[in-house]
């Protein structure tokens, strides 16, 4: 008997994704404690930088290039860069993957050609854009870990249930009496029970969020098509457990034929 299964390439799928993630992390841990080492730039080549105000961020008059922005950048190429989805070919120009990794004020104050002087106030502004992202990253790490665990769960009663498929497949059923069949047919409406019940477990917890404390949050449902978006299904899980639930009524209904007869 064959049923179509998507868990085990979910599986596999979820994992590699965390296991980018984790590399990622550590991305930005590196990224942060060298920057944290930094000294803002002593005399300021003129007054270029970046200011906060109103929760907006902006940047000043241009100057000539300081050693504190091009050591941003390089620290940044080193580390965060590497594992950058915006730049996972490489071929993306360092700026552009800092402003899709951080903020386009960021990616401006740190060109060569704007060239705003490192001072402290761009310092912690760097700083505090990795911390968020590094939130973010550590929120995502979280829900990989929860899907995971979701998929393992699914996957044990999915392949509990084509084991006793094809074990029973193995016993024609011209062979059992009709206690027998009753006791098959019963089993097979268990099974689907069961199906139902993994389905609406994964609609629940589609419906949930996993948080980081309370600076990000990633939405199971948002995570889905993120994860599968290559797969030939669009919700491993569910198409999964439907076609063994199908499976299972078909041969509930060969089994009840068979009952009909020896009534």
């Amino acid at each position: 008997m064959a049923v179509d299964t998507y868990i085990g390439q979910a599986r596999t799928r979820a994992r590699s994704e965390r296991e980018a993630i984790d590399e990622k992390l550590r991305s930005y841990e590196t990224f942060i404690r060298r920057g944290q080492k930094l000294q803002p730039d002593r005399t300021p080549s003129s007054m270029a930088g970046i200011t906060t105000a109103s929760g907006a961020t902006h940047l000043s008059a241009d100057a000539s290039d300081s050693d504190g922005c091009r050591a941003v950048r390089t620290i940044f190429a080193e580390t965060i860069r590497p594992h950058s989805v915006a730049d996972v070919g490489g071929t993306e120009p360092l700026l552009e993957t800092i402003r899709e990794e951080f903020t386009d004020a960021i990616a401006v104050a740190l060109t060569p050609t704007t060239a705003a002087s490192f001072t402290p106030e761009l310092k912690g502004v760097v700083l505090a854009e990795a911390r968020s992202r590094r939130s973010e990253a550590t929120a995502l790490r979280n829900a990989l870990d929860r899907e995971d665990e979701h998929l393992d769960e699914a996957a044990e009663t999915v392949a509990d249930i084509i084991d006793w498929i094809v074990n029973a497949n193995e016993s024609p059923l011209t062979d059992l009496g009709f206690d027998a069949l009753q006791r098959r047919h019963e089993t097979l409406a268990g099974h689907r029970d069961r199906c139902e019940e993994v389905a609406r477990d994964r609609q629940e917890f589609l419906q949930k969020t996993t948080n980081n404390g309370t600076d990000a949050g990633v939405r199971h449902r948002s995570l889905v098509p993120y994860l599968y978006q290559d797969f030939p299904v669009d919700h491993p899980v569910l198409v999964t457990v439907a076609t063994l639930d199908d499976t299972c009524r078909e041969c509930q209904r060969t089994v009840r034929d068979h009952l009909v007869r020896r009534a």
